[in-house]
């Protein structure tokens, strides 16, 4: 096969699909098409999305995954899964039911075949697709103006910078918006991904960059008291300061990255996306 002619995929969006062809079949190369449209964000080829999807064996016509039967739609970043899913999955749009078929070679070939779910070395995968949501690239929204005797944030090439000036320390912690971003709302249970950079109160200076990359991932349970309280609540496309009290952040200090004894923290925080955390 070289085109996807031969295979139908019948229901409505949402629900799990029903797809049928005159099994086996195989395909040459990775082929993938748009079965009902989404008018959302494109999908980069390294981006964290949010999908439900079911995989189908197109040798036996036989499904060997499907989150719609976990009942929960499932995130991950596209350059931890087979090729043939990423290249279908990349320039398509959120909202976005995409019909994908790879060779082997694009699929489980290269470790044999999956034999715990059925797949040998040479199947040919069906995936049908739909695209729920995306990791931002950078922070995207309703800019917000903060009110006067806070730090001052600039922005260029999209990076952010924190002068102290003549703010006056607060003792309690301060969360900020500087972008209102129109994702959903963070959680405690969430797994974010975030660009972040970090200041010291008390020199002005840059101690800690993380607006390199895709940015960083990690569970809000693990993070510092001051994201716990200061994160929770803003919505996943924002930008975000954070001035945080030595007793929310590092009372004692820090070795890595280098932190005083009751240094208090100024951090500005791109939210890029978040997803409940797996149990």
């Amino acid at each position: 096969m070289t085109n996807l002619d031969a295979v139908s995929v019948t229901g409505n969006p949402g629900k799990s699909p029903t797809v049928k062809a005159d099994w086996p079949i195989k395909i040459a190369k990775t082929t993938s098409k748009v079965l009902n449209p989404g008018t959302g964000r494109t999908v980069d080829s390294s981006a964290t999305v949010n999908v439900n999807y079911v995989g189908i064996n197109a040798r036996t016509g036989k499904s060997f995954d499907s989150s719609f039967t976990r009942g929960k739609a499932t995130s991950f970043s596209l350059d931890q899964v087979v090729a043939g899913f990423k290249k279908g999955l990349a320039g398509k749009k959120v909202g976005d039911r995409v019909l994908i078929m790879m060779p082997g070679t694009d699929a489980y070939d290269s470790q044999g075949g999956a034999s715990q779910v059925g797949i040998n070395k040479g199947d040919s995968l069906i995936f049908v697709v739909e695209i729920k949501d995306v990791a931002y690239k950078t922070a995207e929204g309703t800019a917000v103006t903060p009110p006067a005797g806070l730090p001052t944030v600039t922005v260029k090439n999209n990076v952010p910078d924190v002068k102290i000036g003549d703010a006056k320390k607060p003792s309690s912690l301060v969360t900020q918006p500087l972008i209102k971003g129109a994702g959903r709302k963070v959680t405690a249970k969430d797994t974010i991904q975030v660009k972040y950079r970090t200041w010291s109160w008390s020199d002005d200076e840059l101690i800690e960059d993380g607006y390199d990359g895709s940015g960083v991932s990690g569970q809000m349970s693990g993070v510092i008291e001051g994201w716990k309280k200061g994160l929770v609540g803003q919505t996943v496309g924002s930008r975000v300061m954070l001035v945080v009290p030595p007793s929310m952040a590092y009372p004692k200090g820090n070795a890595t990255p280098t932190i005083a004894k009751g240094e208090t923290l100024v951090y500005v925080i791109d939210i890029l996306f978040a997803d409940e955390a797996s149990s």
